[in-house]
């Protein structure tokens, strides 16, 4: 029995939520999975009503008692600071040790994407973001603050079991899917040390994948040739602050944030949690507008994640049709609410199945 824990979040969270779980359900079913979702109520509501985010011993039962996290987008105008957010999201990457973000950006239709003359041959990669180092760790501070004279101290951390974990992953990724090639992106010429340590350790790292091409390209010149020929990319590895940067302009290629979907993952402790990329949205919530493809084919990660591919491909090859099909959202030229697409998603993976 796979026991899901799932959190909706807030604002449209709530329904991409929902119609992500109906899709795993009737997934679950058609591919006779034994699959258990258990929903706990960690949001802007209960931290405004107690004033905590995640309770206590919650980190620990998330960990040992299920098989994956689904998470739902948090955000809530009530709460400014986004404390809560914070405190659920980071609380668990870190918590967890949650060092891989895993992003595909594949287009699954042509008319999505913004490029010219670019088909769904020419956009399947993989970014891999360090995600419990760099930029994001929080250490630092102010001083003298409000003053003309402060001083705001940011600081970058890299060690190297960090940077050699994440890089060793993203060859492992390569060679276990069959891709074909793996680029290092990082700002060495400039962050001196940070970064040089990570040229260090992908030169060490590549040299036990000869069969992998490899390369390295400065974040800069990344970014230009994600837009010039994203066909040259397979996989991509990078910095915690680089990764989230450039894997939203990879989901503007396949079709924007309404289609991006993401893992993190510890591969070697077997924990992973699941959200799709996109904000709150709490002016749209409950309008039934909002787009649930992202949470849809989150899912599907969280199934290739629990071991069933097949299951994870009927998801993506449902969601390819429902778009070729026009049954969609209106921020994709169609014209069904939220729970119409994760019915017709449902429905179709069931069909499908069936026959």
């Amino acid at each position: 029995m796979a026991r899901i824990a799932v959190i909706p979040g807030d604002g449209i969270g709530l329904e991409v939520t929902e119609a992500a779980m109906e899709v795993a359900s009737a997934t679950a079913m058609a591919f006779d999975i034994p699959l258990e979702l258990e929903w706990f109520d960690y949001g802007a509501e209960a931290y405004l009503k107690s004033g905590v985010a995640l309770p206590d011993g919650a980190l620990e039962s998330l960990r040992d008692d299920f098989e994956a996290i689904y998470l739902g987008a948090l955000g809530d105008p009530r709460v400014p600071d986004m404390a809560h957010a914070k405190q659920i999201l980071l609380g668990l990457r870190f918590g967890l040790d949650l060092f891989v973000n895993q992003r595909p950006v594949k287009l699954l239709h042509e008319r999505l994407c913004p490029l010219k003359g670019r088909g769904v041959e020419d956009i399947d990669f993989v970014v891999f973001r360090e995600n419990t180092e760099g930029l994001y760790v929080g250490v630092g501070g102010i001083f003298k603050k409000g003053t003309p004279d402060e001083l705001a101290v940011q600081e970058d951390i890299n060690t190297r079991k960090g940077v050699e974990r994440i890089i060793r992953h993203a060859f492992d990724f390569a060679r276990r899917e069959g891709r074909r090639s793996v680029v290092m992106s990082d700002k060495s010429n400039v962050l001196r040390f940070g970064h040089d340590l990570w040229q260090r350790v992908f030169d060490e790292v590549r040299a036990e994948y000869p069969e992998i091409e490899s390369r390295h390209l400065y974040v800069d010149v990344l970014t230009m040739q994600m837009i010039k020929n994203p066909a040259q990319f397979d996989v991509i590895v990078t910095c915690n602050m680089f990764g989230d940067i450039i894997t939203d302009l990879g989901a503007q290629l396949q079709g924007g944030l309404g289609v991006a979907s993401s893992a993190n993952i510890n591969p070697q402790t077997g924990v992973g949690l699941f959200e799709p990329v996109h904000g709150s949205a709490p002016k749209y919530a409950g309008q039934g507008v909002a787009n649930p493809i992202a949470a849809i084919l989150t899912a599907q990660l969280m199934f290739e994640f629990l071991g069933h591919g097949g299951a994870g491909q009927a998801i993506e090859s449902a969601v390819g049709a429902l778009i070729a099909e026009n049954q969609v959202t209106r921020d994709l030229g169609g014209s069904l609410d939220t729970a119409a697409v994760g019915r017709a998603a449902a429905e179709r993976i069931g069909a499908a199945v069936r026959s």
